[in-house]
């Protein structure tokens, strides 16, 4: 997969194109419906898959007091996207110039100038341009102007749920990490590398492994039934987000005790990836070190259990 990161690197008479516009956040399964009809599409017209998106986030620049999280930072949305199979991805640093762009300069100039664009793909409520000023019928009429088809995909339901982003986003900030996951199409995780923590797992409880800070979208305060990925191996696991209460002076951490452990090589590089399937409880101030670490013991049989069955329902439907 080719990445750009501006409109230079794209090469002189590049295209034709099929083209999706988008933050792609979550790179979800109404993302995925898209791009797949997209990358069947330019095979079947002789032309590029294109993915456009954008760093950092629009409502960074156009709402910096807006709490935003995101889903998959830009490194692991490239990621999901390459898996996608599309051709290339073009990133456009957003910037305040940028936001001043009108809907048509942002058609002629990206896609028509710079892409060969012949065919959009966008979702029902697709907006672009100055103050999103532009919607797909607005595209559709530009795209008779400027010779490009439109194709518009209607809203996705999955389990009664709309498939966007912000739910996606609301449903883990909750901690309903389980219900998220059929939007998503995969379990919600994040990706970070080792930190260092107060030594309280090895020492009143479990051997833990901490993260690093991490400053995107991570689910409520709790314990959750986990999988990380610690290099190139798995182990089913039970994490904890929050501030330990249990042990004084509060500091969040997101701490992870692997299950299946056998000792480790870490390095502060150590790529960590850290599943969410599902919420146990929430995080509480025990009486006693010796009453957390009882219910640590009660928190494992329950994700032993868990675990054991989706192993076992993944046999059952021929999956491993």
């Amino acid at each position: 997969m080719l990445v750009f990161h501006k409109l230079e690197e794209v090469p002189a008479g590049f295209g034709p194109s099929v083209v999706s516009v988008g933050n792609f956040d979550g790179v979800h399964r109404a993302h995925s419906r898209v791009l797949c009809e997209l990358i069947r599409q330019a095979a079947a017209r002789n032309a590029k898959s294109v993915a456009v998106t954008f760093e950092p986030h629009p409502v960074r620049i156009l709402r910096p007091d807006a709490p935003l999280r995101l889903i998959t930072p830009t490194a692991e949305k490239l990621l999901l996207l390459e898996k996608s199979g599309i051709d290339s991805v073009l990133v456009l640093p957003f910037t305040r110039d940028m936001s001043l762009l009108s809907a048509h300069n942002f058609a002629q100039q990206i896609l028509r100038d710079c892409l060969g664009t012949i065919e959009v793909h966008e979702g029902y409520n697709f907006r672009f341009g100055h103050k999103a000023a532009g919607d797909v019928k607005l595209l559709t009429d530009l795209g008779r102007e400027l010779n490009f088809e439109v194709i518009v995909y209607p809203e996705m339901m999955v389990r009664r749920q709309s498939v966007s982003s912000s739910r996606i986003r609301d449903m883990i900030r909750s901690g309903q990490v389980s219900r998220a996951r059929p939007l998503l199409g995969r379990p919600f995780s994040i990706v970070s590398t080792p930190g260092r923590g107060r030594g309280y797992g090895s020492k009143y409880t479990v051997p833990t492994i901490n993260l690093s800070r991490y400053d995107e979208l991570v689910p409520a305060d709790g314990v959750y039934i986990t999988r990380t990925r610690v290099g190139d191996e798995c182990f089913d696991s039970v994490t904890n987000i929050g501030n330990r209460p249990t042990f004084g002076a509060e500091s969040f951490a997101i701490e992870t005790h692997l299950l299946n452990f056998h000792p480790l090589e870490l390095t502060a590089e150590t790529r960590i990836e850290l599943f969410f399937l599902a919420r146990l409880r929430d995080e509480i101030k025990f009486a006693s070190v010796e009453a957390l670490r009882e219910q640590i013991g009660r928190d494992i049989k329950k994700a032993e259990h868990y675990l054991s069955f989706l192993r076992n329902a993944r046999v059952r439907a021929g999956m491993d």
